[in-house]
């Protein structure tokens, strides 16, 4: 199991763990150039790290864009997926982007990907749509999900 549990910002130094994350997760993996331009050029974009007993084990990004939050992704290390790692870095983004003025939260997750819905259910997430051929690599339509996020408290 995990003893030691942290979340902080995503830095340039992380890039080449996150790629690993990529590879493993997705069959279109985002490229090293997307990362840096993320981290480094898009002023909406925010990124973090779950750090894992001192390994990077999971990492979440998210553009807030005005009072909305939309995750452009989220992944687990394979090792560390089955643990409810994935509805904990999820929660944080969602604290985070609280913090940062969000109200609501959207985003997009593959139709068949029942594993990843039930999740975003769980952390208050509806559907609310469908974007016909999404997925490049299949075609694949992406279930659009919303998530009203709860007000800051002072």
């Amino acid at each position: 199991m995990w003893d030691q549990l942290e979340f902080r910002s995503m830095t340039l130094e992380d890039i080449p763990y996150v790629l690993e994350i990529e590879k493993e997760a997705f069959t279109l993996p985002w490229s090293k150039d997307a990362f840096y331009n993320e981290l480094t050029n898009n002023h909406f974009a925010h990124y973090m790290i779950m750090e894992v007993n001192g390994t990077v084990g999971g990492y979440a990004g998210m553009w807030l864009i005005v009072d909305e939050a939309h995750v452009t992704n989220i992944a687990l290390k394979g090792m560390f997926r089955g643990q409810k790692l994935g509805e904990r870095l999820l929660t944080e983004l969602q604290r985070t982007a609280v913090f940062l003025g969000a109200l609501r939260m959207t985003l997009e997750v593959r139709v068949s990907n029942e594993i990843a819905q039930n999740l975003y259910k769980k952390l208050g997430f509806t559907s609310s749509g469908v974007r016909p051929g999404y997925y490049t690599d299949n075609n694949e339509d992406a279930l659009i999900m919303w998530a009203e996020l709860p007000k800051a408290t002072k």
